[in-house]
């Protein structure tokens, strides 16, 4: 443990503690879909035969993560679903990222089975634009998947501390207070080196990753980008399209330009999205 991370987390434990202590009557108030998913009577369009799968981050519920995007989605003439997954003592997206794979399956399985579509693409933010690459890599999902859409995701583990948005909960001692995913998610564990010792892509689906020069949680934010041949893999800096975009790692599936990259994304016949895409600076 560093002593950045030792530090915040001795001073932050017992407020977490206490957080935790509620978060299951809290958790089970907050279980609601966000704004245009999970109709289950949705049917996808020729234009957009593939269903959207929304994957929240670390401490997110779905309707958090993806109130603005999911709703956008749905304008879009999309089938938008969503779920919750990786509960631990009430908070969401906490326990082993491969355990929250293991979640993930039967989900996209239900999805796939509701629409009739071959495929679905997957939009997750931060652990959820990562966890998919387990469930495609080592669960056999990459059948399944068409495009994995990354924004901010935890590629490589991050060389920072993750911390909770403050509304949420404290600053944590993750060991001590069972944060699972936030162990996995720290640069060089053994989570980590077992997700890409098959390299950062599996043969199939395509994937584009969103990130933020101003991520403060995942970091380095080019951390984020995937290694991979140009008709496979794009990766994206928002500040390269957009400069004065002070976005950073939380609120990024917010961003109204992040929402554009998102949509030409999924709009693409095939393959990843166009590099030379430029989204309308708001």
């Amino acid at each position: 443990m560093s002593l950045l991370t030792r530090t915040l987390s001795l001073a932050a434990s017992a407020v977490l503690a206490s957080s935790l202590a509620v978060a299951p009557a809290q958790a089970a108030a907050v279980e609601i879909s966000p704004p245009g998913a999970n109709d289950w009577s949705c049917t996808p369009t020729a234009e957009h035969p593939y269903p959207v799968v929304l994957v929240p981050g670390t401490f997110e519920s779905m309707v958090k993560n993806w109130s603005t995007l999911s709703p956008y989605l749905k304008s879009q003439g999309y089938c938008v679903f969503a779920l919750n997954y990786g509960e631990t003592n009430g908070v969401y997206a906490t326990a082993p990222v491969a355990d929250s794979a293991q979640e993930l399956a039967p989900f996209v399985d239900a999805v796939l089975a509701s629409t009739g579509a071959r495929k679905v693409n997957l939009v997750g933010h931060s652990q959820g634009g990562m966890m998919p690459r387990y469930y495609m890599g080592f669960l056999g999902g990459a059948k399944n998947v068409n495009q994995l859409i990354g924004i901010a995701p935890s590629n490589h583990g991050t060389e920072g501390v993750i911390i909770p948005p403050p509304e949420v909960l404290e600053d944590p001692d993750f060991t001590a207070l069972g944060c699972a995913a936030c162990a996995d998610q720290q640069a060089g564990s053994p989570f980590m080196q077992k997700l890409n010792s098959i390299g950062d892509t599996v043969a199939g689906p395509s994937y584009t990753v969103i990130s933020t020069v101003y991520d403060e949680v995942v970091i380095p934010y080019n951390s984020q980008f995937l290694a991979g041949p140009a008709r496979q893999v794009t990766n994206i800096t928002i500040q390269d399209k957009c400069p004065l975009d002070v976005f950073e790692h939380d609120q990024t599936p917010n961003d109204p330009v992040v929402h554009q990259i998102v949509a030409h994304a999924l709009g693409r016949s095939s393959g990843p999205a166009d590099p030379a895409y430029q989204p309308r600076c708001v």
